[in-house]
């Protein structure tokens, strides 16, 4: 038994629409997938501006708390308060802003290079 000319040519319509859309689905995922692998890679170059400041501010902070606790457990063991946490907290410091001079360092590096103005010759330099 042969199916009426009508339904035939939907079903085959139908079939190729369906067909198209599976390409596309499947041409949208290796597309999604190809972005997703590209961004993961390039991640620390392209933080924003609010991530950068909140990187450099937590590693700032974070090595004071941790030499300002290094002091207090020094003056709690041996009994010389304010020394040792006077002492371990200008040595946080010191380890904070060595961290924030890193982190800059590793930031500006990574960053591309501006492209040289047309007006500059490289020869004045």
């Amino acid at each position: 038994m042969e199916k009426p000319p009508k339904i035939q040519g939907q079903s085959e319509n139908a079939s190729e629409a369906t067909r198209e859309l599976a390409s596309r689905i499947a041409s949208a995922k290796r597309d999604r997938h190809l972005e997703d692998n590209r961004s993961a890679g390039t991640d620390s170059g392209q933080m924003s501006g609010m991530a950068r400041g909140m990187r450099i501010g937590t590693e700032f902070i974070a090595a004071i708390l941790v030499g300002t606790g290094f002091g207090y457990l020094i003056d709690l063991g041996l009994g010389t308060s304010p020394w040792g946490l006077l002492i371990m907290f200008l040595v946080g410091f010191a380890a904070g802003i060595l961290n924030v001079t890193r982190v800059v360092a590793q930031m500006n590096a990574a960053s591309p290079v501006p492209p040289v103005s047309a007006g500059v010759d490289e020869t004045e330099k």
